[in-house]
């Protein structure tokens, strides 16, 4: 098997790389950073997407796990202690695949010339730097309502405890193929009216949205940002890629939840 190792960059972090790299070799696996069969992730869930972005282009042949050398991590299934355990693991044991859905977001601009698409794994959010985001949103084709505000957060199931969560999103469990639609502080008076609440829209379900007025909008895709002018249309679905986790060990979904935002560990420890 081939694995690579995407590290943080601290010296704890990088401990743990020159560990992992040198006790997998021994085990006669291969590392090879261009055609991962495994890729690790030792740092925190910042560096897992930038796994994820560097290997976007084969998510159907690289599989993911992490490693947290700091605060709890949403992604990272094993602790620096485990690091031995984890390597017999990857060594001996054929893993298991867990698959979460993942967003496509495709920028058309308004010369209908080269079109962007971009997949993401916890959220993008759309901004602008001139004023309020005041843009058409349409669903399946219909106008759904006019949105003026900060901006709007569109997230994957998995990115739904991300920004989405501290938007006042709802958590939504990665089996549900969806995308969910955030405001973020929309102008709603006698004049100006928005629903109000987070949309989720099913796999079948697109979102367009299309800009009022000229602004250039900043536009982040995960940790990644860009800013994009004369916007025609911005349109956002459930992308037909998926995510491939590896899990050597069961990681249900609500107690990563749980262990992340409910959990205390000082109150456990007394």
């Amino acid at each position: 098997m081939k694995f690579a190792i995407q590290c943080r960059g601290d010296q704890d972090s990088k401990e743990i790389k020159s560990k992992l790299k040198s006790y997998l070799t021994q085990f006669k696996m291969e590392y090879n950073e261009e055609e991962p069969d495994l890729c690790i992730s030792v740092g925190g869930d910042g560096t897992l997407l930038e796994a994820f972005h560097r290997y976007v282009h084969r998510l159907d042949q690289t599989a993911f796990i992490g490693i947290h050398t700091g605060h709890l991590g949403f992604y990272a299934d094993w602790v620096p202690d485990e690091l031995e355990k984890l390597i017999i693991e990857i060594a001996r044991t054929p893993f298991q695949v867990v698959e979460y859905p993942l967003l496509e977001l495709t920028i058309r601009p308004n010369d209908y010339d080269e079109e962007h698409t971009y997949i993401a794994l916890n959220e993008i959010t759309v901004k602008t730097s001139e004023g309020s985001v005041v843009v058409d949103v349409e669903i399946k084709g219909e106008h759904f309502e006019t949105f003026r505000g900060d901006g709007l957060c569109i997230s994957t199931p998995s990115g739904s405890t991300a920004y989405n969560k501290a938007l006042g999103g709802a958590i939504i469990h990665p089996s549900l193929e969806a995308i969910q639609i955030t405001e973020m502080a929309s102008i709603n008076n006698r004049v100006f009216r928005t629903v109000g609440s987070p949309l989720i829209l099913p796999k079948h379900h697109t979102a367009i949205l299309r800009p009022k007025n000229e602004r250039t909008f900043m536009i982040t895709i995960d940790h990644l940002n860009m800013a994009f002018n004369d916007v025609h249309t911005i349109q956002c679905r459930v992308a037909k890629e998926r995510v491939r986790f590896a899990r050597f060990r069961p990681f249900p979904f609500w107690k990563r939840v749980h262990d992340s935002f409910i959990s205390d560990s000082r109150s456990e420890l007394s």
